[in-house]
């Protein structure tokens, strides 16, 4: 099994955000988890140096979890789980 594999997470949505910069990945975030239900999973991708950051604060202040963060051949890889209520921004 490649070791990629066995880091992976199952999840309910993906995104893929890259080539996109800021706000353009996190605004996308919040449109899919705005549609999806209590602790689905949401897999983003994005290329933007800023995403760790964005994406850290957003959770942060609407309550979203994220599971796993990493970074793969400059592409940050972000598993978020949807919180029951999230604080609107």
């Amino acid at each position: 099994m490649k070791p990629e594999a066995e880091n992976k997470i199952n999840h309910d949505q993906y995104l893929d955000a890259k080539g996109l910069n800021c706000p353009l990945p996190i605004l996308k975030t919040k449109v899919l988890l705005n549609k999806m239900q209590a602790d689905e999973i949401l897999f983003v991708e994005a290329t933007d140096p800023h995403s760790q950051v964005d994406f850290e604060a957003y959770c942060a202040r609407t309550e979203h979890t994220i599971i796993k963060s990493d970074v793969i051949n400059e592409v940050y890889r972000f598993y978020i789980k949807r919180t029951q209520n999230p604080k609107v921004i």
